[in-house]
């Protein structure tokens, strides 16, 4: 009976793989901004699609909106989303379903002066259209 159990318990354990793959890490995000402006007639700048796929575009909201030291992000392999909300906290996600990116936001409904805004990148792979459009040129 001992030499039964025995066996049961070795082929188990060399029926566990050893070798399991490991979960790639996810990339660290090159731009995880966020602020307020008091302004609310530049929310209307943000881009209409929620992304910003070059320098020039990233560079030119960053100007408009105050944002110092803008990180530079290689955008042949990230592009960036942004967010605002008139609450005083939220958040932004991507989601990528065949190759379409939709940016949604949540936050809390306590509507406050001016907006808050949040700018995250996220990797361009597989990325062909947003919310359905096609990827902006610039």
């Amino acid at each position: 009976m001992t030499r039964v159990l025995f066996a049961a318990v070795v082929t188990a354990l060399v029926a566990i793989p050893t070798s399991a793959e490991e979960p790639k890490p996810k990339p660290k995000l090159t731009v995880d901004l966020s602020g307020s402006i008091a302004d609310e007639k530049l929310q209307k700048l943000m881009p209409a699609n929620g992304v910003i796929v070059s320098q020039k575009g990233w560079e030119k909201l960053a100007k408009v909106w105050g944002i110092k030291e803008v990180p530079k992000v290689d955008f042949t392999k990230e592009i960036l989303i942004v967010g605002t909300w008139k609450g005083s906290s939220f958040d932004i996600n991507a989601g990528i379903k065949d190759g379409d990116l939709t940016v949604s936001g949540f936050g809390t409904k306590d509507l406050r002066p001016g907006f808050r805004w949040k700018i995250k990148s996220i990797s361009r792979e597989g990325i062909k259209t947003v919310q359905g459009k096609e990827l902006p040129k610039e």
